[in-house]
C-alpha cells in the first residue's frame, strides 16, 4: 500500500515511514473490506485515526470533508493545520488506475461518514 502511494500520506503528503499506515476504506468487518490496494489509502497516523473516527471523510471525487463540528471548533494550530486546513482538498492517489481507490468503496465509506456526522 505505502509503495503504491509513493511512501506518503494521501492527505498531507507526510513522508515519514514510521508515521504512515495502510488504512482501509471499507472496514475489515465489511463484506468487501479486503486488504487490497483499491480498498485502502496510505495515511499518516493522524489522518488514519481521523478517518476511522469519522472526523474526516473522503468523497468519491477524492476530496477531503471535515466534519462540521470539527470545522467550527476553535483550538490550536494542530487542529487548524492538521485537519481543518484540508477541507475540500483533493487527496493524492497512485497514478496507475488499478491501484487507485475504488470509487464505490469511497462512496460507501463516505455514506458512513455522513451518517456518523
Amino acid at each position: 500500500m505505502l509503495r503504491a502511494y509513493q511512501q506518503c500520506c494521501a492527505i498531507c503528503r507526510l513522508r515519514h515511514d514510521e508515521l504512515l499506515e495502510a488504512a482501509h476504506i471499507l472496514p475489515d468487518g465489511h463484506p468487501l473490506g479486503e486488504p487490497v490496494i483499491p480498498n485502502g489509502l496510505a495515511l499518516c497516523k493522524l489522518h488514519h485515526a481521523a478517518l476511522d473516527r469519522y472526523l474526516i471523510g473522503v468523497t468519491p471525487d477524492l476530496e477531503v470533508t471535515v466534519r462540521l463540528d470539527v470545522l467550527e471548533e476553535i483550538d490550536g494550530p494542530m487542529l487548524q493545520h492538521g485537519l481543518q486546513g484540508f477541507q475540500g482538498q483533493r487527496i493524492h492517489v497512485p497514478r496507475a488506475n488499478h491501484l487507485k481507490p475504488n470509487r464505490d468503496f469511497l462512496a460507501g465509506r463516505y455514506d458512513l461518514f455522513r451518517r456518523a456526522s
